[in-house]
């Protein structure tokens, strides 16, 4: 597997190919977004890397700066290295404004304030490059909504439509993984 790595090396999807990037998802203000398991730029710890890496429990989070006025937050975390032509989004957490961070793994169905939408799964999924490929950038994306999102938004595609163009502030903070 380490030789596909290397063979792909030179592929990567890259942040600006992903569809966040377009003036429909910039905001006026910033959010701060940190998190006691790794600072920006920092490497994600084993314990919130994937399923079969590591144990797949999503590193706590804290958030400040989100506008009065916001109606909703969402949350998505994707792989900017990817070896596909746009980002891979991991997963994906509409949470509640007065929201202002989440525990160690509760970034999961059931979290009170914190709805899921089915991005590659419909839960976290940790960091799980490809063996030999090089550092991936993992970056968690917190966007703070003039509207909410309907319930009825289920898919990256759909909460990408709801989104744009009602982006208050947004922040990121990203880690690396590599195996």
């Amino acid at each position: 597997m380490p030789l596909l790595g290397r063979l792909l090396h030179g592929f990567r999807a890259g942040d600006g190919r992903s569809p966040l990037t377009g003036p429909d998802y910039a905001g006026a203000e910033t959010i701060d977004v940190t998190s006691p398991a790794f600072t920006d730029g920092g490497a994600i710890p084993r314990k919130h890397a994937g399923k079969g890496v590591g144990d797949n429990v999503s590193p706590a989070l804290q958030w400040t700066g989100v506008p009065a006025n916001a109606e909703q937050l969402v949350l998505i975390m994707d792989d900017v290295d990817v070896p596909l032509p746009k980002p891979l989004v991991h997963t994906i957490a509409v949470i509640e404004p007065a929201i202002d961070g989440l525990g160690e793994g509760e970034l999961k169905p059931g979290t009170t304030g914190v709805r899921l939408v089915k991005a590659y799964g419909d839960t976290y999924l940790g960091p799980r490059p490809i063996p030999g490929h090089g550092p991936h950038h993992y970056r968690f994306l917190m966007f703070a909504l003039s509207e909410r999102v309907p319930d009825g938004v289920a898919d990256t595609t759909a909460l990408l439509r709801a989104m744009a163009g009602h982006v208050l502030a947004r922040g990121a903070l990203t880690g690396t993984y590599e195996r």
